[in-house]
């Protein structure tokens, strides 16, 4: 007789076995004549410019994860909800169910404000363009020879 770890490593060897299963029919039906046009890196045909490590600003990655928390923390207020609307568990609890739900939001709600002010005070939600950085070569050259460059080719 198996145990109920039995039963879930059956589970799991037979959606892998399904698995491999599936693939491999899929490998064996679908049609295979790879040409030049399939072969790149786009399906539009245009060819890749540039290297493909391109650095970004790190603001894009601490605004896309203070944005990602924000929406996990929120899929926590739905189960909330529908515990809260529940009258036939309030009622049983005589309305403490009730009560110690909204003040469990509400202290839910008070960390993830906390969170926010902190990111805001860091400074993470300010989008500044930064500082210009001068040309160390343009204090080189005489500013007249420089106006007149300018005014030459403008």
């Amino acid at each position: 007789m198996l145990s109920q770890f039995g039963f879930i490593l059956l589970f799991i060897v037979g959606a892998f076995l399904m698995l491999a299963g599936i693939l491999g029919m899929a490998r064996l039906l679908r049609p295979d004549k790879p040409n030049d046009q399939k072969l790149l890196s786009y399906e539009s045909g245009e060819n890749a410019e540039g290297g493909s490590l391109v650095s970004f600003n790190i603001r894009f990655y601490v605004i896309a994860l203070i944005f990602v928390l924000f929406e996990v923390e929120l899929v926590f207020l739905f189960p909330w909800s529908v515990v809260f609307g529940d009258k036939q568990l309030i009622e049983q609890t005589n309305g403490l169910w009730g009560w110690f739900s909204m003040a469990e939001m509400f202290v839910f709600i008070f960390i993830l404000s906390l969170g926010l002010v902190y990111a805001w005070a860091q400074g993470h939600l300010d989008w500044l363009r930064p500082d210009q950085k001068v040309n160390p070569f343009k204090s080189e050259i005489p500013s007249d020879l420089y106006e007149n460059i300018n005014k030459k080719y403008s």
